[in-house]
């Protein structure tokens, strides 16, 4: 089955967040919003809508129930999660949620641009590793094509069940390489400059650093969001923006913009990097799997000929 792409999962996601804020922003109730834009979703998103607005419908806490929702969708889980912090964040701290939606609707689309470029740089290199892996089944075809018995000669005799057994091993071992060296060019954190945002969100209702601070520990530890690097940033935007004396909560959005731009950039050069280093397993398992698996029944079968033709 066709692993599905996380941007497409998140596109959804993101329109919806967009509608709640245009919704709320026009003076629309909180619970009635979702219900709205619970009609008009698409996807998984529109289940994990439903399921907020009628949590909403009934006066339970839109927060709780996002985080219920994101436990069970999979690729957005951690967009599921920003979301509820950041309700929770614009909650605690008094800010606008109408605004607080425009943002994150837009680190969303961000996000999944980001997931689209990285799959796009993904899929030749990709392409390649399945490609290659079939050249020791082609190199066994081609024998039976030259009129051959390789599968006999594989299967039947000492020398052949030998270079069978490595051959396989060779491949296993090929897929294995390959599939890790593609795990790890896939970015760990989905949602770079998810800190940053909610501080400025934080912010952005005119709290304390302090309760600023407090709001964005609570919900991170509610929602389950772990540290993703991001304070350091997050100091030195604060400390900036008391030594300029200007709000901070624009500053720690274009923070969190940068961010995601250095993630898409990161992500392009691994993806760079990937396409030389398959060429490790090509050359050091592949190869000789082919050799074992195509060239080698060739050759013991032309010296079984010569030797039983003396």
């Amino acid at each position: 089955m066709r692993r599905r792409s996380r941007a497409a999962d998140l596109e959804p996601l993101a329109a919806v967040v967009q509608r709640l804020g245009v919704l709320l922003a026009a003076g629309v109730a909180p619970a009635s919003g979702w219900a709205y834009v619970a009609e008009a979703a698409r996807g998984n998103a529109a289940t994990g809508a439903q399921e907020v607005a009628e949590s909403a419908a009934r006066g339970d806490s839109i927060s709780a129930a996002i985080i219920t929702v994101a436990r069970s969708n999979g690729a957005e889980i951690t967009a599921w999660r920003g979301l509820a912090a950041a309700w929770l964040v614009a909650s605690d701290a008094g800010a606008p949620l109408a605004a607080t939606l425009a943002d994150l609707a837009g680190s969303l689309r961000s996000l999944a641009q980001n997931q689209r470029d990285l799959e796009t740089a993904l899929a030749g290199p990709v392409a390649t590793a399945r490609m290659v892996m079939v050249l020791p089944v082609v190199g066994i075809l081609f024998g039976i094509a030259l009129g051959f018995d390789s599968l006999r000669i594989l299967f039947t005799t000492s020398p052949g069940l030998v270079c069978l057994a490595l051959g396989i091993s060779l491949m296993l071992l090929a897929q294995l390489w390959n599939r890790r060296l593609m795990r790890r060019a896939r970015p760990t954190h989905l949602t770079p400059g998810l800190a940053l945002d909610l501080m400025a969100i934080a912010v952005s209702g005119g709290a304390s650093l302090m309760r600023a601070r407090r709001a964005v520990a609570d919900a991170r530890e509610t929602c389950g969001i772990g540290d993703d690097g991001s304070e350091a940033a997050i100091e030195d935007v604060l400390a900036l923006s008391s030594r300029a004396g200007i709000p901070a909560a624009a500053l720690l959005r274009s923070e969190a913009t940068e961010a995601r731009r250095m993630a898409r950039s990161t992500g392009e050069r691994t993806a760079a990097t990937l396409a030389v280093t398959l060429m490790l397993p090509l050359g050091l398992c592949i190869l000789p799997a082919f050799m074992l698996l195509g060239v080698a029944p060739l050759l013991i079968a032309v010296v079984s000929s010569t030797v039983t033709g003396l």
